[in-house]
């Protein structure tokens, strides 16, 4: 039976979930799925900069009842035959902390309960669990993934995160090792799923040959126990060289 909604949760800052997330996300798109991808990273806000135009309405303000959750979702074209919106967080400092009471999780919570029922999936951009918020997306998860870059502070800091989801009795169902292919990666030998870099700018998964495109694949079949179906191409010669 398909996943309805995965929490990604970072193991550090910088650690690639939001970049994760946006290549699950354009992976499933390109499977004719539809999926939503809700950020709980109220700090960093990484997932509005792959939102184009101006941003009237967001995360917080759905979590602070100033907006509705459909007010707060943004279709992104990805060229794709499946429904991709975002609905990222991108605030006043105010806000975001008003959007972090217990109260406000609670909201984020119904609303990510709303777009399980909208969309086939919904993938959660969750920071290293710190605050209110990254509690309840990762709790109100059907599962959960850490993701650890290919790095001795991610293999330092991934027991943390990991022991930290055990104590909230949300275990990680699995470990997602980012940036495999840099030329200092190291091997994180928890890892369930390894995904190279796949270059500077994303969704690099709409692009077939890419070698991003079958790791990630292959990691949402596993992670949302679903077959998409997907082709791949072999790089052609000049990629290769």
């Amino acid at each position: 039976m398909d996943t309805s909604t995965l929490a990604l949760v970072g193991v550090a800052g910088g650690a690639g979930t939001t970049r994760t997330a946006v290549e699950m996300a354009a992976t499933l798109g390109r499977a004719d799925r539809s999926v939503a991808v809700v950020d709980a990273a109220f700090g960093t806000q990484g997932l509005a900069t792959y939102v184009e135009g101006r941003l009237t309405d967001d995360a917080t303000a759905v979590a602070v009842g100033e907006s509705a959750f459909e007010a707060a979702l943004y279709d992104v074209d990805y060229d794709a035959p499946g429904r991709v919106a975002f609905c990222p967080a991108h605030a006043p400092f105010e806000r975001l902390a008003r959007a972090k009471t217990p109260e406000a999780t609670r909201t984020l919570e119904r609303a990510v309960a709303e777009a399980a029922d909208r969309f086939d999936h919904v993938l959660l951009d969750v920071p290293p669990v710190a605050a209110n918020q990254a509690v309840a997306a990762l709790t109100t998860a059907d599962r959960r993934a850490l993701i650890a870059p290919a790095t001795q502070r991610g293999v330092d800091l991934l027991p943390r995160q990991r022991g930290r989801l055990r104590d909230l009795d949300a275990p990680a169902d699995a470990v997602v090792a980012t940036r495999t292919d840099a030329p200092d990666a190291v091997a994180l030998e928890d890892a369930d799923h390894e995904l190279p870099a796949g270059g500077p700018v994303g969704p690099a998964t709409l692009d077939a040959e890419s070698p991003l495109a079958p790791a990630v694949a292959a990691a949402v079949e596993d992670l949302l126990g679903t077959e998409l179906a997907l082709d791949f191409e072999e790089p052609g010669l000049l990629g290769r060289l």
